[in-house]
């Protein structure tokens, strides 16, 4: 039997076995769990998870999943897509340090557009500095980029930031 994909998204209060509860749902309903991204933020629990289920289980799963709402996580459910026509592009690690300032994301992440790269994960936060005790930021990118030598690229497009902006670019294994 062919699968579908469908992507959930999910926000509320973190609490133990909130992914236990999701998964337990998805299996119920024959799905299988695919990919997920999930993180504890400022108190709640963020996540996005890809499921392949039949069809003919979507409804069900997403009135099971209109339950959650009573334990205050909302979980919407969307349909996958298709692989873009660019998912055959080569993959970019990234990892960009710098002094924190306000724009800083906007900034770094205009120079990846100017270079035709496609942000698939991002993950970031802030540090104190070893040395300074200053605010660091810090940022972690799964790039989408038209070739490996882009590499260059992104590196001469993110050298206006800042001198203070180390970064390092390699392809993914």
């Amino acid at each position: 039997m062919t699968q579908s994909s469908v992507i959930l998204t999910l926000l509320g209060p973190d609490r133990p076995g909130l992914v236990r509860i999701l998964a337990e749902l998805v299996a119920a309903h024959s799905g299988t769990w695919r990919e997920s991204r999930m993180a504890r933020l400022a108190g709640q629990f963020a996540g996005i998870v890809q499921v392949g289920i039949a069809a003919g289980e979507i409804d069900g799963l997403a009135a099971a999943l209109d339950g959650l709402q009573d334990q205050g996580l909302k979980v919407t459910l969307h349909s996958g897509a298709a692989e873009p026509p660019w998912a055959l592009h080569a993959i970019l690690l990234l990892e960009v340090v710098g002094h924190d300032r306000p724009g800083i994301v906007r900034d770094f992440t205009q120079a990846l557009w100017n270079c035709g790269v496609n942000i698939e994960e991002l993950t970031t936060d802030v540090l104190s500095g070893s040395f300074s005790g200053e605010p660091m930021f810090r940022a972690e990118a799964r790039l989408r980029a038209p070739s490996y030598e882009a590499a260059a690229a992104i590196r001469a497009a993110l050298e206006p930031l800042g001198n203070e902006l180390m970064v390092d670019i390699k392809p993914a294994d």
